[in-house]
């Protein structure tokens, strides 16, 4: 019930905005984006609490991306401005009731919804 869009290919120092449509019951819980370079583990981006619109961002992105939440709480965006080579990566967008330590982490345990990545490319 997780379905991202916004994805594609941009040059180095462009911006892109993803999106992703969750369709399930809506309650208090936890959206984030991931990402996954060929060859890397999955880390995570940028979340945001359904509850209240807490966000929390990687170091890396921290200033150049921002994740938003509508509200009606069912479509959580992410502008990514200043793309870096480095951003090149599949995105994906979860879901789940995390802890607080997971949301912090951006462990992966607390996220039980995943929709199926949208590729980025930097160039």
């Amino acid at each position: 019930p997780l379905v991202e869009s916004g994805g594609g290919s941009v040059q180095v120092g462009g911006s892109l905005r993803l999106s992703c449509a969750y369709s399930g019951k809506t309650y208090s819980y936890c959206m984030g984006w991931f990402r996954q370079a060929p060859g890397k583990e999955r880390e995570g981006v940028a979340n945001i609490w359904t509850n209240g619109f807490r966000s929390h961002y990687a170091d890396s992105v921290k200033g150049r991306f921002t994740i938003s939440l509508d509200s009606a709480k069912t479509t959580v965006t992410l502008e990514m401005n200043s793309l870096q080579p480095e951003d090149t990566a599949m995105y994906y967008c979860a879901a789940g009731g995390v802890s607080y330590n997971e949301y912090m982490s951006f462990a992966r345990r607390g996220y039980t919804v995943w929709g199926q990545g949208t590729q980025v490319t930097v160039s």
